[in-house]
């Protein structure tokens, strides 16, 4: 029986999984390609009801409006008795049977000088007119404090109310149309008061919950500020927001989708409906009024089509899958069995076995060219087994030198600190970190008579062996000739001279050398190319100006120049190699001469060994597990008293 792994399960496998794949794509997308043409559809078709819904709507308000305009000029072209109001008032109400009530309520005295108030309101009450005065009416609230009546005032225009429901007046829910009409007073305009006109919302509110939209689709009307006036739910209408319905569901896309509607956008989105299923929802505004209509069209409803062909159309392929899976086995069995007899004979071999016997090709075909192969194969491995045996034992041997170079290298550079106990007017620390096993940067410090201290730092050109070699040999010249001439300059132009004589490979190192007077504090320095040195005095940390000096074993004959400072007690001088402020981190980003400043601004300053091992620190946080691509060396000297003259 062939394992899980063999070839006859993995082809069954992958191509029963690629046919499975396939179908599965072909059918998702036919399921949501079905979908978006529905979608699309669905939007053509629910704008088109909505916009049916809005005209039918609007055309009823508009018209309402028009009479409460066609009053509102009527009262500001004519002159009209009392009574004339109250006839004007009853034959527009006769005359307009979508007009609920309508009033003429004017400013405080400008009806009469006798009368603060004045507001006759017509409206129907069953099958009669009715007269009602509002100036009497609410006495705990006068009329020109309610909105129908101060908006248009203050706005000067035509307004629709937010639906409200008018207690003793009709008990029912309205809305108002309020129109200011005006008086010509020399030339001025006015304000006389409102004409307004009511619509029962009641007729509106049952046409909209009756349209049905499918099985369970619906359609609903918002006011302006979100409050609900036609539902399916009648527990919600003027009861709810849309606003207050999202929160208490923590629904932001609810919340968001009404404050476009406040915004009077129009809009088609998916969302939970009230009801709490999903659905589709086209909306738009009612423009007379800014209310908002909503269709809401169910998800499931829309996709039961959609859904039914997919299952019927998944139901094939799986059945396709099935067929396929059993040819394809057939076929299997039939090309691996040679495979297998092979394979038991590789198994040895690759149990360790080497001299295990091949079975003999038997056939031309792959089969037959895979025995052969394997045959040449069993040979190669052998004599790459011995060849690699060989290469170990020779890197091993190489791995060991380098250890030792490395010990030399190290052991070459000042260890022990502090160096020189007997000398407490300063200290000195010193610290290098080769980027490969051995490196081409160091540092050197040595007394040249019983009062001058020598003390540099260099970078070699390259990494590596031959930078460690150019290394020792530039680090004992440098020590020898300025034991010998005692000054930074003839000792940096002597070792040059030296190192450029017979320099095939063109290798060359960067040096600051510098010399301090233990009894005075005074530094004799001179620079062959190197990074600027940094001072930590009572002024702060600065960079050290230096004087332009070339590199050492380019060109014979360099003369170069010694600089002085003086260090004040606590004063201290740091030198470093360019491996520190072009450390990079895992974005090639590198640490940067600011970036050394600010670290020595924070650095402990009680002991220089303190200050190297946070400066090293820093680097290697900023380089965050990045490969180190140069030595890191540095130096720091500290005064710590004058001694003695």
């Amino acid at each position: 029986m062939p394992g899980k792994n063999s070839i006859a399960v993995r082809l069954v496998l992958v191509i029963t999984l690629f046919n499975a794949v396939i179908s599965a794509v072909t059918l998702g997308y036919n399921y949501y390609e079905s979908r978006d043409i529905l979608q699309k559809e669905l939007e053509s078709n629910a704008r088109n009801l909505a916009m049916s819904i809005v005209y039918r709507v609007e055309a009823q308000l508009a018209a309402v409006a028009k009479v409460a305009e066609g009053v509102v000029r009527s009262l500001e072209t004519g002159k009209y008795s009392e009574q004339q109001f109250h006839t004007l008032l009853k034959t527009t109400i006769e005359t307009n049977p979508d007009i609920y009530g309508l009033a003429i309520a004017f400013e405080p005295y400008a009806f009469s000088a006798k009368s603060p108030l004045y507001a006759p309101y017509y409206y129907r009450e069953k099958d009669k007119i009715v007269l009602r005065h509002l100036e009497n009416a609410y006495l705990d609230l006068p009329y020109p404090y309610w909105d129908w009546y101060q908006i248009p005032r203050e706005l000067g225009k035509l307004e629709w109310s937010e639906p409200y429901f008018d207690e003793g007046a009709g008990n029912i829910l309205m809305s108002t149309c309020s129109v200011p009409f005006y008086k010509d007073t020399n030339g001025s305009k006015q304000l006389q008061g409102i004409v307004g006109a009511d619509v029962s919302l009641d007729a509106l509110t049952e046409y909209i919950s009756s349209i049905k939209i499918l099985d369970t689709g619906y359609a609903a009307l918002l006011s302006r500020n979100g409050t609900i006036l036609a539902h399916p739910l009648k527990d919600t209408i003027m009861n709810e927001t849309f606003f207050s319905i999202a929160e208490a569901r923590h629904d932001p896309l609810l919340r968001e989708i009404g404050r476009k509607m406040i915004k009077r956008e129009t809009g088609f989105v998916h969302y939970t409906s009230l009801k709490g299923f999903k659905s589709w929802m086209y909306y738009a505004p009612i423009p007379s009024t800014g209310w908002t209509l909503a269709v809401v069209f169910p998800e499931a409803e829309l996709l039961a089509n959609a859904r039914k062909m997919s299952m019927t159309m998944a139901a094939m392929g799986i059945v396709g899958v099935l067929l396929l899976t059993l040819a394809v086995i057939n076929i299997a069995r039939t090309i691996i069995k040679p495979l297998q007899v092979l394979t038991e004979a590789t198994d040895e071999i690759a149990a360790g076995n080497f001299d295990a016997v091949l079975p003999t090709a038997q056939s031309n075909d792959e089969v037959g060219v895979l025995t052969h192969d394997f045959q040449i194969m069993e040979q190669s491995l052998k004599e790459y087994i011995r060849n690699l045996t060989e290469t170990t034992a020779a890197k091993e041997r190489i791995q060991s030198e380098l250890k030792v170079a490395t010990h030399i290298q190290t052991s070459l550079l000042p260890r022990i600190f502090p160096p020189f106990p007997d000398h407490p007017e300063f200290e000195i620390y010193a610290s290098m970190v080769p980027a490969k096993e051995v490196g081409g940067d160091f540092y050197d410090f040595f007394f040249i008579d019983e009062k001058n201290l020598c003390f540099l730092i260099a970078d070699v050109s390259d990494k590596g062996v031959p930078a460690a070699l150019y290394m020792m040999v530039a680090k004992t010249l440098l020590k020898t000739e300025s034991q010998r001439l005692g000054e930074p300059d003839k000792a940096l132009a002597s070792v040059n001279n030296i190192l450029a004589s017979g320099n095939e490979n063109c290798m060359f190192t960067t040096v600051f050398c510098a010399i301090l007077d233990t009894t005075t504090g005074e530094v004799r320095f001179a620079n062959a190319g190197h990074n600027p040195p940094l001072i930590i005095d009572s002024q702060g940390v600065r960079y050290l100006t230096l004087k332009p000096g070339l590199i050492l074993g380019v060109i014979t004959d360099v003369v170069f120049e010694t600089e002085r400072l003086t260090l004040a007690p606590d004063a201290t001088l740091f030198l470093y190699t360019d491996g520190v402020t072009e450390a990079k981190n895992t974005q090639d980003g590198l640490y940067g001469e600011e970036r050394l400043l600010q670290a020595l601004q924070n650095s402990p300053q009680d002991d220089v060994a303190s200050l190297i091992h946070y400066i090293r620190s820093e680097v290697g946080h900023h380089a965050d597990g990045a490969p180190q691509s140069d030595d890191i060396t540095m130096l720091a000297i500290k005064i710590t008293k004058k001694g003695p003259a």
